[in-house]
């Protein structure tokens, strides 16, 4: 008996890239002092096209493989390193609010579910 349906498992792969994004945020924001530290990122909605037609699915945070790469046009100090906190505390605001939708709307999934296992208890 299949327990997840499409739409769940989508937003599972949702919550999980979302989660990435968080701990590539706070990787970022740790660096901010180390010399020559570059900011890394992706871009969330290509990386999650690409989870959601990935036939082989993920299993969980570990089998997210993102295609981080160094952000372009921030602006290097001396010491070569281009860490923006303005631009993580950004990143990390909108990574939060993501995975509150994300959990919004899994909630509201599993809802309909369990809506229509007790319609036939009526």
């Amino acid at each position: 008996m299949q327990t997840t349906t499409a739409m769940s498992d989508a937003l599972g792969q949702y919550l999980d890239l979302t989660s990435r994004q968080m701990q590539l945020t706070a990787s970022n924001m740790a660096n901010v002092d180390t010399p020559g530290y570059k900011t890394q990122g992706f871009d969330f909605a290509k990386e999650l096209a690409r989870q959601l037609n990935d036939s082989a699915g993920v299993e969980g945070l570990e089998g997210v493989q993102i295609s981080a790469e160094d952000v372009d046009g921030l602006v290097a100090r001396p010491d070569g390193n281009n860490v923006s906190m303005d631009r993580e505390g950004l990143q990390l605001a909108k990574a939060q609010l993501q995975f509150k939708l994300g959990v919004q709307l899994l909630k509201n999934e599993f809802s309909g579910v369990m809506s229509a296992i007790h319609m036939d208890s009526k």
